[in-house]
């Protein structure tokens, strides 16, 4: 939706506005913090504003999840099925969403798996996700001609360990963790990435500055 003008000249946002308050303040804060006015607040904008993009907070959740969704397992499903000429080079691109600052999110991942505790229908959608993630990932295995049950546990061998990071909240630089990657890859996939796909892991990941 567009933003929107209010007929006295203020500005009523866009529900893109409104949904990336709410994130960021579900990320910073917790799901206390979703809530209409100080969202408003946060946005200096009328309480009222709000009603224009969402019919109430209940809606405003319902987009924060599916929004989740379409980010973080999005992002997770398409690296599965990008281009790879190696099983080695596969895992690379999985790997890589982890490490980027890109679509997928680790506080995001960490603040719905917080909400999912404590809510049933959002830990449905949790559990519904990490089955289409093991099943993207288990697909992205047999493509290179792993044997169903084979592809199944190192699709969980790969995945478990990457959300293991973001729910123990590990800290490591990108040099730190670029030491251990080759070494992940050869047992995620059982051979190490050639010298020149790591160069190449290295060139398009390292970060700016």
């Amino acid at each position: 939706m567009t933003e929107k003008e209010d007929p006295t000249g203020g500005w009523r946002g866009s529900r893109e506005v409104w949904l990336a308050a709410a994130r960021e303040a579900f990320v910073e804060t917790g799901l206390e913090a979703v809530k209409i006015q100080p969202l408003a607040q946060r946005l200096g904008l009328a309480r009222t504003s709000f009603y224009w993009f969402f019919s109430d907070r209940a809606a405003l959740l319902e987009a924060l999840l599916a929004d989740w969704e379409e980010r973080n397992t999005g992002a997770l499903i398409g690296a599965t099925g990008a281009y790879a000429a190696t099983l080695q080079e596969a895992a690379l691109n999985l790997i890589a969403i982890f490490l980027d600052d890109g679509p997928f999110s680790a506080g995001f991942e960490r603040a719905v798996r917080g909400w999912a505790h404590g809510d049933g229908a959002v830990a449905a959608r949790v559990q519904a996700a990490d089955a289409a993630r093991l099943g993207a990932i288990t697909a992205m295995f047999a493509r290179f001609g792993i044997a169903p049950v084979e592809a199944d546990v190192r699709a969980r061998n790969a995945y478990l360990v990457q959300i293991g990071y973001i729910s123990m909240q590990l800290a490591e630089s990108f040099e730190e963790r670029l030491t251990r990657i080759p070494d992940y890859v050869k047992i995620y996939t059982g051979a190490a990435p050639t010298a020149a796909e790591m160069t190449r892991f290295r060139a398009a990941r390292r970060p700016a500055g």
